[in-house]
């Protein structure tokens, strides 16, 4: 246990943040030590993955952090159609979905690059280029913080939606995921139905891409319009993607007739809202601290010197530029601390 322990290096805006008391868990020993010791009874506690999806609004956590560092990739059940494999919270998730394709396993290989550990994945649904994590996960491990009950959720008793479940809802900040077991496919039909992917592969001539290299076109495809988090401070998509009834998309087609849109299966239609924040005029804004990336108009950045509610007075301004012009709400996917 570390005392006023700065977390710039913890959160991927760059934010220099301390922590009252800080603990890293390195198996699931450390943890229930933890628990036993009831320090998470009596105060404040923030359980922090690789930090990514995070955006702390004061320069001060006035409790426990408590970060998420088991490792172990393990290999369950095999057949000559799928596996399940078991990855511990604490690894690194594009490192773990490189693994995956490098051993011909299909499922995550859409969802490649995407920063973060294992164990946020599922709290948070992640999702990218017409995958998300629900569509191959089978279930995790989880510890209740208060009792140290160790608990199984399979995958309805998560409550997959949107980039939200159960533990993002209901049991946010009350049990503590330590793994999570996925079932591959040793084959499988690669999903390219996303634009970008297309464009991607039509432009570099590949006609019947094997699986590393749609997972090599998923990161090239992210770096190209992602900043990267060792340059400049960024939680990468900062707001969800709205999901609206098809008379509204109808009525903003009529005036954008090549508005971006994706059905949806209940009828209603997602648009983009890097989109909407790039025709409200907030693409490439920047003040001296913070602004909106230059080539993604999703993504809000910290280039230095500021603070988290700076990130929080740009995002207001921008959710109620969006609505005035669109009469669209959006909402952050990052997590507000």
């Amino acid at each position: 246990m570390q005392e006023q322990f700065s977390l710039k290096t913890y959160n991927s805006f760059g934010f220099d943040v301390k922590a009252k008391h800080f603990v890293e868990i390195q198996n699931i020993s450390d943890l229930e030590k933890l628990i036993s010791s009831g320090i998470l009874e009596t105060e404040r506690h923030l359980i922090l993955s690789g930090g990514n999806n995070v955006l702390f609004c004061d320069d001060y956590f006035d409790g426990t952090v408590v970060y998420m560092n088991i490792k172990g990739i393990d290999f369950l059940t095999d057949s000559t159609d799928s596996i399940i494999v078991r990855a511990y919270a604490g690894e690194d998730w594009p490192d773990f979905v490189q693994f995956t394709v490098e051993n011909n396993l299909h499922g995550l290989e859409n969802l490649a690059h995407i920063p973060g550990k294992v164990g946020a994945a599922p709290v948070q649904n992640i999702g990218a280029y017409g995958a998300e994590l629900k569509d191959c996960f089978l279930q995790c491990e989880a510890i209740c913080l208060a009792t140290g009950e160790h608990r199984v959720f399979k995958k309805d008793e998560c409550r997959f939606a949107y980039r939200n479940s159960i533990f993002k809802s209901e049991l946010k900040g009350k049990y503590v995921i330590v793994s999570v077991d996925f079932l591959l496919k040793r084959n499988a039909q690669l999903n390219l139905e996303y634009g970008n992917i297309k464009n991607y592969l039509t432009e570099n001539k590949i006609d019947t891409p094997t699986l590393q290299q749609l997972h090599d076109a998923i990161c090239a495809i992210r770096d190209a319009k992602l900043p990267d988090v060792r340059k400049i401070g960024n939680a990468g998509s900062f707001f969800k993607n709205p999901v609206i009834e098809k008379a509204q998309f109808e009525a903003l087609q009529k005036a954008y007739p090549n508005a971006p849109h994706y059905a949806e299966p209940d009828g209603k239609v997602k648009v983009p809202a890097g989109w909407l924040i790039e025709k409200a005029g907030w693409k490439g804004w920047r003040d001296e601290h913070v602004g909106v990336y230059e080539k993604q108009a999703l993504v809000l950045v910290h280039y230095g010197g500021g603070k988290g509610c700076d990130i929080v007075e740009l995002a207001e301004k921008i959710m109620q530029s969006v609505k005035e012009k669109f009469g669209i709400e959006i909402s952050p996917e990052v997590n507000f601390i």
